[in-house]
């Protein structure tokens, strides 16, 4: 079992940047690949972006060039730092690990933290 805990929500302009960050614990020796999703509401969840225990990234079109996920294996921390915020990016993110590589859908995904809200107003 991996428990995750997402923090650093909160409400920013349009145009600022927040970090999240997603803490693993448990049984966070096996290789996951951890990715970030979204839900706004009265929306269907959607992935933002996914990385491997190797680092591999992968990114939504609509965050590609202003996301950035990254992740330090020692703290079992993934991050991701979002840049040029606009309102439509306003959602819970939520993160989720699975093992294996990295993928889009979260049916694929076998772990879920609580989620935190990002608000950016416009």
């Amino acid at each position: 079992q991996v428990q995750l805990v997402e923090s650093g929500g909160g409400l920013v302009q349009a145009g600022g940047s927040l970090r999240l960050s997603c803490a693993a614990s448990g049984r966070t020796s096996r290789s996951y690949t951890t990715g970030w999703f979204r839900q706004a509401p009265g929306k269907e969840r959607e992935f933002v972006a996914a990385i491997s225990w190797s680092s591999a990234t992968y990114y939504a079109d609509s965050v590609k060039g202003r996301f950035t996920i990254s992740r330090d294996n020692a703290k079992n921390t993934v991050y991701l730092q979002m840049n040029s915020l606009k309102p439509e990016d306003t959602a819970v993110y939520y993160c989720a690990a699975r093992v294996g590589g990295t993928r889009t859908s979260g049916y694929d995904y076998n772990y879920w933290g609580q989620g935190t809200q990002v608000t950016v107003s416009s």
